[in-house]
């Protein structure tokens, strides 16, 4: 792989921290893009694959559509659309809450187990060939730094 300045065609930046930020956001999309290739077969976003993700994680327990929202990776992706194209697919289904009526529950269905499983090994795979240049150790360094520069 060729470094960001090769990438972008843009020989130099105003300071490290710039060019720190470009191949963040460059990498990202990089990593998105063999996500998305991965999860193409199974006609999922990569969106509807982190609600699924996060139903399946769940259990038996219900989840509402503010919950997935919290839980999300993409903050600005619509959670009540997602849901509603992963119900025509028969992935979830949508219940009444019996307890508070105004209440939607959302629950995976047994399609949907088969589909996320299938589909997350995909994208482990996908993940495995993207870092396969990382060690452990520089894996844990990168998620460390990340955090820091998040301010954890």
């Amino acid at each position: 792989m060729n470094s960001i300045e090769e990438e972008i065609k843009q020989p130099k930046f105003k300071t490290s921290s710039h060019r720190a930020q470009v191949n963040i956001v460059y990498t990202a999309a990089w990593l998105n893009h063999g996500t998305n290739r991965a999860l193409k077969p199974f006609g999922l976003s990569l969106q509807q694959f982190n609600i699924m993700r996060i139903l399946r994680g769940r259990g038996d327990q219900p989840s509402t559509i503010k919950l997935l929202t919290e839980r999300m990776l993409d903050k600005m992706s619509n959670a009540s659309r997602l849901v509603d194209k992963l119900k025509e697919k028969g992935y979830v289904e949508r219940k009444e809450c019996p307890e508070d009526r105004r209440r939607v529950d959302i629950l995976i269905t047994d399609a949907g187990l088969d589909i996320i499983e299938r589909a997350s090994q995909a994208v482990e795979q996908s993940r495995d060939f993207s870092f396969n240049s990382l060690t452990e150790d520089e894996a844990d360094q990168l998620s460390h730094l990340l955090d820091k520069l998040r301010g954890v």
